[in-house]
C-alpha cells in the first residue's frame, strides 16, 4: 500500500497585512511628496514669499547676462517694489523699446524642485541622516545653479527667434515654449535622474546601507503605530485645510484680484490697479494661511515620529 504524495503549496497569495506593510514601503514617497506640495501651495499664495531668493537670482541673471552677451543686454528694476525684474534688451526684439521683460518669480525660484529632490532623498531608506542632510545641501545647490542656467538661456533664444522676424511679439513665442516645457516636466525629468544617480552612488541597487546599521543617534520615520487621538488630529488639521481653501475661493474679490494679479504678471506691468490687486490678495490669504501652515506642522508633528537610537555599528560604507 502505497500513500499519496504530501500536497506542496505553491501559493504566492499574501496576506492582508503584507500588503499593507508593502503598501507602506512604496506609498511613502508620494505622499510625502504630495505633503510638501500642499505646504509648497500655500507658502506660495502671496506674491514675492520667497524673495531673498528671488533677488539673489535676479541679481546674478542680471550680471551673467551682461557678462556673457555683452553689456546692456539687461537692467535690473523692480517687479511689485522688489528687485527681480530683468529687462532683456536687443534692436531685434518688439516694442518701442525693445525689450522683454521678466522677472523672478516665487513660482520660479527654484524652490520647488528643491523641495521635490529633498523629499525624495529625505523619504529613501537605507541612508543615514547624515548623509541625507550633506546631499539635500548639495542638491539644492545643483538645482540653484540650474535654475540661474535656465534663466540666461533666454537671451540667446530669443535673439535666435526674434532674428528671424525682427520686432514682431510672435517671434518671442519660442521663448514662452521654452519656459512652459522646463516648467511643465524638463525640470521633473533632471530631478528624477539627479535623485536616480544618487541612489546609486549611495549603493541603493545593491542594497548595501541597511537602516539598521546607520550611526544616528536618533531615527526620523513615519509613524507605524495610530490611536485613535492621532486619527482625531488628523481630522482636526483636514477640516483646518478645507476651511482654510474656502475661505480663498469662495472669497469673490479675491478671485477678481487673483485674475487681475495673473494678468499684471504675464503683461509685465505694475499700475496702480496691480498694486491694489496685491494688497487685496494678500489679505484675502493671510487668515488661509494661518489656518494651513498651522495644520501642516501639527499634521507633521504626528506623521513624523523621532526615536532615539543606541549606537550601531559602523557603517563601512559611509564615507567620512
Amino acid at each position: 500500500m502505497t500513500t499519496a504524495p504530501a500536497r506542496i503549496n505553491n501559493s504566492q497569495d499574501m496576506t492582508w497585512s503584507e500588503v499593507f506593510q508593502l503598501s507602506k514601503s512604496y506609498l511613502k514617497i508620494p505622499l510625502a511628496l504630495l505633503f510638501v506640495e500642499a505646504i509648497y501651495w500655500f507658502i506660495t499664495q502671496p506674491s514675492n514669499t520667497l524673495v531673498p531668493i528671488q533677488i539673489s537670482e535676479a541679481w546674478i541673471w542680471h550680471g551673467l547676462t551682461n557678462l556673457i552677451y555683452g553689456e546692456g543686454t539687461a537692467t535690473l528694476t523692480t517687479n511689485n517694489g522688489w528687485m527681480t525684474q530683468v529687462n532683456l534688451q536687443n534692436d531685434l526684439f518688439p516694442g518701442a523699446l525693445n525689450t522683454v521683460a521678466l522677472y523672478v518669480s516665487d513660482e520660479c525660484a527654484g524652490v520647488h524642485e528643491m523641495l521635490f529632490i529633498s523629499t525624495l532623498i529625505v523619504m529613501t531608506d537605507g541612508v543615514s541622516q547624515r548623509v541625507k542632510l550633506r546631499s539635500i545641501v548639495v542638491m539644492c545647490g545643483v538645482v540653484y545653479v540650474l535654475n540661474i542656467i535656465r534663466l540666461v538661456a533666454f537671451y540667446p533664444i530669443a535673439v535666435d527667434s526674434c532674428a528671424l522676424d525682427p520686432n514682431n511679439p510672435s517671434c518671442l513665442n519660442s521663448v514662452w515654449q521654452y519656459h512652459e516645457a522646463i516648467y511643465s516636466w524638463g525640470f521633473l525629468l533632471v530631478l528624477v535622474v539627479m535623485w536616480l544617480v544618487w541612489f546609486w552612488k549611495v549603493g541603493g541597487p545593491s542594497r548595501a546601507i541597511n537602516s539598521s546599521s546607520t550611526k544616528d543617534k536618533y531615527h526620523i520615520a513615519l509613524r507605524q503605530e495610530w490611536n485613535k487621538f492621532h486619527v482625531m488630529i488628523l481630522g482636526f488639521v483636514l477640516i483646518m485645510l478645507i476651511s482654510s481653501a474656502y475661505s480663498v475661493t469662495t472669497n469673490t474679490q479675491a478671485m477678481q484680484a487673483k485674475e487681475t494679479l495673473e494678468f499684471c504678471s504675464y503683461s509685465s506691468i505694475a499700475t496702480n490697479q496691480c498694486m491694489a490687486a496685491q494688497n487685496t490678495w494678500d489679505n484675502a490669504i493671510s487668515t488661509a494661511w494661518s489656518l494651513a501652515a498651522i495644520g501642516l506642522l501639527v499634521a507633521a508633528a504626528v506623521v513624523i515620529k523621532v526615536d532615539h537610537k543606541g549606537t550601531p555599528p559602523r557603517n563601512d560604507f559611509e564615507v567620512e
